[in-house]
């Protein structure tokens, strides 16, 4: 025997390779093996999921589970190099969890993976989401974020989305590819990955892009689309929806166009909502930033009397109150797993928020400041309620970001900071950690100007627009 036996490099000792078998297999009373030998076991895989499971069994697993099992055979998955291998199964199970309030089998976000397999540029898209996030899981803290070196997965996700970019150029210039469905979620992976990288970078060009493709191709690609691809389709121009909505009200007035879902869309389900806000509250918040941008268009003001302006806020605002966020939750399509008062939780904060900004939309219309201390505190409650579930902590960051512009205490706004930094910890998205700057430059510009409730008009020229959610 020239070689340690495999017996012994398995038991980490010292094979004195005298003979077959060796001295040391032999007193241990153990089979000697040269190489490793092959291991029949019952099912289909030794370890994991599929542990145990027959072939058929293993298949139903697989069509029924909740992540792709990257790496079974599947021809299209094993012909990827092992870096894109790596960065798929680290989306299915990294990135799906993400961005959606409750993961599960039908995760819109897993079924792109089957239209990725098809489509290059859709595929870049994905493996660049999970290479930043992976690349943002080596902050240690929020201050090594500005750091100039590049990680190998840095370096990953800047070609990928290299690529991506490149292949959505090519793909709305050509009649055809601009109709299909993967160009539509392309653009719409690269705003979760501004997400990731910034939350001020081109998240707006592509809302605006993926926005004027919805209203272009209706219906989207195929005349006759299967179920799953109806079903992303009808996801994707519903966060498209929420993410226009909730992005307004932190931008500059009338950076972004206003856009509507396409009619007799299914009833949301949070196993298929990016962030869980009731879209009765969506449609709310969108009528408040449309009075906003009404103030600061004098042509508006002069042609229809303030009045009715504040009549139509103020009728905003009631319906506001009159939301039944239990009602909501309740009546929502959901596992017995998913608890009622949290989900009524998640609903009451957006609605807080929405009443928050709403007032001061109106107080800027009839030239007042209405104080707020009750909401603030009721809205700090609720978060606080929220920090100890990450599914639905994770998606209030647009709630914390209103509570924290209106707070004008000291122990309010280091918890909204810790709030912040946890949320940052959750998710390594690095629009909370420029979240927390620029609340923090407001909190200092509000202070020494004495004009906390004028943020709905200058939050949007603080460095950038801003995806705050």
């Amino acid at each position: 025997m020239t070689n340690p036996c495999y017996t012994c490099r398995r038991r980490h000792v010292q094979c004195d390779r005298s003979k077959v078998p060796c001295a040391k297999c032999e007193k241990a009373g153990l089979e000697c093996f040269d190489k490793r030998p092959l291991r029949w076991v019952k099912g289909m895989a030794i370890r994991g999921n599929l542990q145990g499971l027959s072939v058929e069994d293993a298949s139903k697993a697989v069509a029924g589970g909740d992540r792709v099992p990257v790496g079974l055979g599947d021809t299209a998955v094993g012909s990827l190099d092992r870096t894109s291998r790596f960065y798929l199964d680290y989306y299915s199970e990294r990135i799906c969890k993400l961005f959606i309030v409750y993961d599960s089998n039908k995760n819109p976000f897993r079924s792109l993976i089957a239209l990725a397999m098809n489509d290059k540029t859709l595929l870049k898209a994905v493996l660049a989401l999970a290479a930043q996030h992976k690349a943002n899981t080596g902050y240690s803290d929020q201050s090594e974020q500005s750091s100039s070196s590049l990680t190998t997965s840095h370096r990953d996700a800047l070609a990928f989305k290299h690529q991506a970019i490149q292949g959505l150029s090519q793909a709305v210039q050509d009649v055809t590819l601009c109709r299909q469905d993967t160009t539509l979620a392309s653009i719409f992976l690269l705003i979760f990955l501004d997400l990731l990288e910034s939350g001020s970078d081109r998240w707006n060009v592509h809302l605006e892009g993926a926005k004027s493709l919805i209203s272009l191709n209706q219906p989207l690609g195929n005349d006759n689309p299967g179920q799953t691809v109806q079903e992303i389709r009808n996801f994707v121009a519903k966060q498209i929806y929420s993410i226009e909505t909730l992005g307004a009200t932190f931008v500059r007035p009338k950076l972004l166009s206003q856009f509507a879902p396409p009619a007799m869309l299914p009833q949301d389900t949070v196993e298929q909502s990016f962030l869980g806000c009731p879209e009765y509250l969506l449609h709310a918040i969108q009528c408040i930033s449309h009075q906003r941008d009404i103030l600061l268009d004098t042509n508006t003001l002069d042609t229809v009397p303030i009045d009715i302006h504040t009549q139509n806020l103020t009728t905003v605002l009631d319906s506001i109150q009159q939301f039944d966020c239990y009602l909501w939750a309740s009546t929502l399509p959901h596992r017995s797993s998913h608890n009622i008062n949290e989900l009524c939780n998640l609903s009451q904060a957006y609605k807080l928020g929405a009443l928050l900004y709403g007032q001061r939309v109106l107080d800027s219309l009839t030239n007042q400041t209405t104080p707020q201390d009750d909401l603030i505190y009721e809205l700090l409650g609720v978060i606080g309620s929220l920090r100890s579930d990450y599914s639905l902590f994770k998606c209030i960051l647009w709630p914390i970001c209103i509570a924290a512009l209106e707070s004008p205490w000291p122990a309010q706004r280091e918890f909204l900071k810790a709030c912040l930094d946890k949320f940052w910890q959750d998710t390594m998205c690095l629009n909370a950690v420029n979240a927390a700057k620029i609340v923090q430059q407001y909190w200092q510009w509000a202070d020494g100007q004495g004009q906390e409730s004028r943020w709905i008009f200058h939050i949007g020229f603080l460095g950038g627009d801003w995806l705050l959610i």
